[in-house]
Formats: structure tokens, C-alpha cells, sequence
């Protein structure tokens, strides 16, 4: 078969490296792909993943069987839609099902129709009535952007001034469709947990934890994620329970009902709080770094288990997991992540067998390895358990020459 995998970053990377170990595929091509996808197939360079219509071209073009959409952006610009039209097949829902990501009030209102445990919340277009309402709340106070922010349009903070500059900041349109959320802290630890879904069904993946903040101990910006692990440890065993029959049942179903059927990855990141778990938010992908410790875990043909999703035949996949731990370190630009630093060279060196390498914002200046984005690198590293893994990963991250790179020093620390 000849799959088309959408994205370039570091998840696109470790779906499209499980993807080439099937015997069934003949072809991988990635648009616009990276220098770690380069190694695996054909990259398709010079087209827009949001221009629908052009990815759908090339996809005749090449004669894809199915396509594969890893980032959020070009499925909340429809790209599905334009594929299915024409009849290809794809992993990722249409525009509509993805509002669930592109909009944090319309995945709100589907949680309070489908039941959903999630923190109260309330929505505002006017910068008067949210600022009246931030100041009947007390902290910390949580405000997200409404729309699509590459995981940095939240702020959670103690200080009103900054979480009122933010208010401004999503209603000034800095994160496209001028609304902002302001919604009631969750304490408690954070999971990821991921599905593959279609209509109602649907076939739960094991959980990861990330790592959001910049720094160790978890000080400095939000960023995109700077580390992740699977398994996790601490979880309540009945937690992937509770996820498939209180949270994704019921979302697919509500939206199936409302003529929105999914079929795709779908994320929900968790709280476990002191009553139970709730939503934070949903995602209609991978996360990512997530994926890069998720994804090397399964042991399933990945193409078999989503050709199944497009059979509708989730419900008979038995998925079968390594019982190794993986940890993922993510190695980040020089300024990453107001302004991160292009064009820096980059030598990785030899990893032992312990360890994987995933791109992520990379690039080529001739032959030469160079930084092309904000998180570079992902060094994954594999043990029997969790401090081994974590060993491994830092072990292999010595081996890179990257001047100036940021990088955590505590992932899995903590349990490892």
C-alpha cells in the first residue's frame, strides 16, 4: 500500500517510523515530511497542508490508498473533507468533528451535553463582561484561547494583571477567532490518555504523562510539551475504564447524534482530582511529545489497527503492548519559545539500541543537520523500566552537539 502522512514534526516522525515497519507498506510519503521522515520515503515539498484542494491533487497524483493527518491545523482547515470528497481514504476527522480541537467552547458545549466531567467554565467574545468575570473569580485563574494555539494558549496563574493581559491578548485575536475561556482550576496530577476512534467506536491506547513547562521543576513558559513517559505508574487502575465509557463513549456518540461522526486519534487530557477525574481538553490527534513514547509501545501492525478504524471494526482490535517504559527528552532551540533560533548545526553521533531519534524541527542546509523550528529533537530512550528508560534517553542526548539547546533534566525523574 502507498501512505500519505501529513505533518513534519516530531509525532509525524514516530507514526510514520511504525507505519514503514509494516510489510504491507510499499510506500510512505510525508508532506511536507522532515529530514528524519526523508529516511523513510519520499517528502513532498513546496504544498501547503492547508490548502485542501492542493494536498488532494497530489494525493491523486501519487495515487495514495489512504492518508494519514498527524497535526491539528490542516483537519480544522478541512483538509478530510477534501480527501473524502473525492473518495481517499483518511485517518483524522473532517472539519466539523474537529472543532472538538479548534474550539475550546464548542468541546465545552459537547462535554456538557455528552455529560463529561470537566471544570465550570464561561465564554466571552466582549472584553468588559470578561474582565467583570475574572474579577469575581480567585486564583489561580485559567484562560485559554478559544481557537488553535500550538498548546501555548493557556495561562494558568495566581496574578490577575497577567491573567487580564491574557484575556486581551485572546480577544485581540492573537490565536485567531477573538474568544477567550475562563474556566475553574483542577488540581491534581495531569494524564494523557489517546484513542483511535470511528463513529462510536473505539479502542483506547496506553497513557502518557508530558511536561509542559520549559524548565525543570516545571518553572518557566508553557511550551508545546519538553518531555514525556509510558507507562505511568500512579494511574487508578480503573482510569482507561473511565475514560472509554464516561469521556470518549460519550463524546462520539453526542457527536454522531449532532451529524458530526468522528473517526481519528482523539486526546483527552485528564485531571485526577480529589473527586474524580475530569476533562481538561481534547485534542483530534496525537500529542505531542507523547506519540514518541506512546506509539513505540504498541505492538500492533499500526496500518492494520487504522484500517480497521476505516472498517469500523475497532471493536474486534485486541491491542497488544510492550512492557517496556520509553522516555522522551525534547531538545529545543535557543530561544525556543518566543523566538527559537534556525539554522544551527546539528551533529547527533551513534545511538546504542536503547535509544530512538525523532525530528521534530529540523531541516538541511545542504548536507548539513540544522535547527529549523522550535522542539528539534526528541531523544527516546527504552529500558525494562522507567529509570533505565530515562537513563538511556539522557545517555543518547550526550551523544548530540547542538550549541545552545534546551533541554529538561527531570523528565521521569521523579518515579524513575
Amino acid at each position: 500500500m502507498k501512505v500519505l502522512l501529513i505533518g513534519s514534526g516530531g509525532r509525524e516522525h514516530a507514526l510514520g517510523w511504525k507505519l514503514a515497519q509494516s510489510p504491507r507498506v510499499r510506500s510512505l510519503l510525508s508532506l511536507p515530511g522532515n529530514p528524519g521522515l526523508a529516511e523513510l520515503g519520499p517528502t513532498l515539498e513546496g504544498i501547503d497542508p492547508l490548502d485542501g484542494q492542493a494536498v488532494t491533487e497530489e494525493a491523486q497524483h501519487h495515487r495514495v490508498d489512504f492518508v494519514v493527518i498527524g497535526p491539528e491545523a490542516p483537519l480544522a482547515a478541512g483538509l478530510a473533507d477534501h480527501l473524502l470528497a473525492v473518495g481517499i481514504p483518511v485517518w483524522g476527522p473532517t472539519q466539523s468533528a474537529a472543532q472538538l480541537e479548534s474550539s475550546k467552547a464548542y468541546a465545552k458545549g459537547v462535554m456538557k451535553r455528552a455529560g463529561v466531567p470537566t471544570a465550570a467554565w464561561a465564554e466571552f467574545e466582549d472584553l468588559t463582561s470578561a474582565l467583570e468575570f475574572l474579577e469575581s473569580q480567585t486564583p489561580p485563574f485559567v484562560v485559554k484561547a478559544d481557537g488553535l494555539a500550538a498548546g501555548k494558549g493557556v495561562v494558568v496563574t495566581d496574578d490577575k494583571k497577567e491573567a487580564a493581559e491574557w484575556v486581551r491578548r485572546c480577544l485581540g485575536g492573537a490565536f485567531g477567532r477573538p474568544a477567550v475561556i475562563i474556566e475553574e482550576f483542577l488540581s491534581g496530577p495531569e494524564v494523557s490518555v489517546f484513542a483511535m476512534c470511528a463513529g462510536r467506536e473505539v479502542a483506547v491506547l496506553e497513557p502518557a504523562r508530558d511536561y509542559k513547562r520549559l524548565r525543570d521543576g516545571d518553572r518557566g513558559p508553557n511550551t508545546g510539551g519538553m518531555g514525556s513517559y509510558s507507562p505511568v505508574p500512579d494511574l487508578p487502575q480503573s482510569l482507561l475504564s473511565f475514560a472509554t465509557e464516561e469521556v470518549f463513549r460519550p463524546v462520539l456518540s453526542t457527536l454522531e447524534e449532532e451529524g458530526n461522526r468522528y473517526s481519528g486519534f482523539l486526546y483527552a487530557g485528564l485531571v485526577l482530582g480529589e473527586t474524580g477525574p475530569s476533562v481538561l481538553e481534547f485534542n483530534c490527534r496525537l500529542g505531542d511529545p507523547e506519540t514518541q513514547v506512546v506509539i513505540p509501545r504498541l505492538e500492533n501492525d499500526l496500518l492494520d489497527v487504522i484500517e480497521d478504524g476505516l472498517d469500523e471494526q475497532l471493536a474486534t482490535v485486541d491491542l497488544k503492548w510492550s512492557p517496556d517504559a520509553f522516555v522522551n527528552v525534547v531538545v529545543a532551540a535557543p530561544g525556543y519559545p518566543e523566538s527559537p533560533r534556525r539554522g544551527i548545526p546539528i551533529r547527533t553521533g551513534s545511538f546504542e539500541p536503547n535509544a530512538l531519534l525523532f525530528h521534530g524541527g529540523t531541516s538541511l542546509a545542504g548536507k548539513q543537520l540544522v535547527s529549523g523550528g522550535g522542539r528539534v529533537l526528541n531523544v527516546v530512550g527504552t529500558g525494562s523500566d522507567l529509570a533505565s528508560a530515562r537513563a538511556a534517553a539522557y545517555d543518547a542526548l550526550d551523544r548530540i552537539e547542538f550549541p545552545g539547546a534546551q533541554f529538561r533534566g527531570d523528565i521521569a525523574a521523579q518515579i524513575g
